[in-house]
């Protein structure tokens, strides 16, 4: 039988209280856990789907994983997260919803070769694709 495996991507941010609300307001995700003393669950915990979990870690604690391997400085990506919104409208509106939650608009919602898509950067820089297809 084989195991259904469970990703979690772990982020590294610079402030709790608004990477909370951008996730949670901007980005219609529930967070997991009862809030510390700063209101915001620790550990800050979405999980957008079953096999999915997205940890935000500040980037104090984010060191002791990372080690002396240094992470990509503001503005620059090592990686893009892709989520199908299932449409182009949903794309339009989950970009419109990220935008008007402070994320800056990378790539606007368009037709691409690879399908309708557009691209923000979350208040941390990183970068979320979103597509109207499979991600």
């Amino acid at each position: 039988m084989q195991h259904a495996a469970t990703v979690s991507v772990a982020l590294p941010i610079a402030d709790r209280q608004v990477s909370h609300r951008f996730y949670r307001d901007g980005l219609g995700l529930t967070p997991i856990g009862e809030p510390a003393e700063d209101g915001v669950p620790e550990p800050l915990s979405f999980a957008p789907n079953d096999g999915l979990r997205i940890t935000l870690i500040p980037t104090g604690g984010f060191d002791w994983i990372t080690g002396d391997h240094r992470v990509a400085e503001p503005g620059h990506s090592e990686c893009v997260l892709t989520v199908s919104a299932g449409s182009a409208t949903g794309v339009d509106d989950l970009i419109g919803r990220a935008r008007r939650a402070g994320a800056a608009v990378v790539t606007e919602p368009g037709e691409q070769p690879w399908g309708y898509c557009g691209t923000f950067a979350d208040p941390d820089g990183h970068l979320w694709m979103v597509t109207a297809g499979p991600a």
